[in-house]
């Protein structure tokens, strides 16, 4: 059952402690008062003004879990923080670990202080979760995908756009790399996990995976230099930089060039378009 006074003492609570600079944003010259203001988290939850203000006041109706996830990860709040606000809106808190798709706030504030580079916040199955806008300039917008596609392994053997950024000499490796790394959480989280729901549709799906499954292949390392051919600054060759959550298995990747490099100056000039497209 829902603990309406209580959701909204907790909500009231936790966006008066936070300041812009915590989740990100910028704050401006006039701002006087203290914490956040209801309209910010609403935009960084998704969600209008007006639903969320009604919460707060104690007389919007039950929000769905997926709502109370959005507003968890807008305030930025911890797992346990979270599992209570589930449990005051009348809801089971989430299962944590690998499955879960809540970011710490750790995490979050070095991915918010990352404004101009590319970097994304994935699971251990290669679902992004977070963006950067620069990395969603560089690889599309991937943290918008639902379901099995959320994942690059997933997309690399079922959509055929998903290979464009990648040079073609490197896709055979890289499939090989996917399906082996598939594997090895199969065997870490069990057939009824997840990753084995993965493998099991690519499998049916992807005649390429199939073969590669039937390898038995394990403990290949994708390449360190990554390279991404961008359609209008061209191609790009970065370094990533991975730092684990170990309690969600969460991986925060971080893409780099080397300073005064060409792939630095295409990295810049990518920064300026953005994702609009050149005339």
């Amino acid at each position: 059952m829902i603990d309406r006074e209580g959701l909204a003492s907790f909500l009231r609570h936790r966006r008066e402690s936070l300041q812009p600079e915590d989740v990100g944003l910028t704050r401006g010259p006039r701002r006087r008062a203290g914490g956040l203001r209801r309209e910010e988290v609403a935009a960084l939850a998704h969600m209008s003004t007006d639903y969320y203000a009604r919460l707060e006041r104690g007389t919007g109706p039950q929000p769905s879990e997926q709502m109370i996830a959005a507003i968890a990860q807008g305030l930025h709040l911890s797992l346990g923080e979270r599992d209570h606000l589930f449990r005051l809106a009348g809801h089971t808190a989430p299962a944590r670990g690998a499955s879960s798709a809540h970011v710490g706030p750790g995490m979050l504030r070095i991915l918010d202080r990352l404004e101009d580079t590319p970097a994304e916040v994935v699971t251990e199955l290669g679902e992004t979760l977070r963006q950067t806008p620069l990395a969603v300039a560089l690889l599309g917008p991937a943290a918008e995908r639902i379901g099995h596609s959320r994942s690059i392994g997933f997309r690399w053997f079922t959509e055929p756009d998903a290979r464009a950024a990648y040079p073609a000499d490197e896709q055979e490796r890289l499939s090989r790399v996917y399906a082996s790394g598939l594997r090895e959480i199969v065997a870490l989280r069990g057939p009824e996990s997840a990753a084995a729901d993965i493998a099991g549709e690519l499998r049916h799906r992807s005649a390429e995976f199939a073969e590669l499954w039937e390898r038995q292949e394990v403990g290949l390392a994708p390449p360190a230099l990554k390279r991404f051919r961008h359609p209008e600054v061209g191609m790009l060759e970065l370094s990533c930089q991975t730092l684990l959550d170990p309690e969600q298995s969460h991986r925060l990747l971080v893409y780099t060039a080397v300073p005064g490099s060409e792939s630095a100056e295409r990295l810049r000039l990518l920064g300026v378009i953005g994702t609009q497209r050149l005339s």
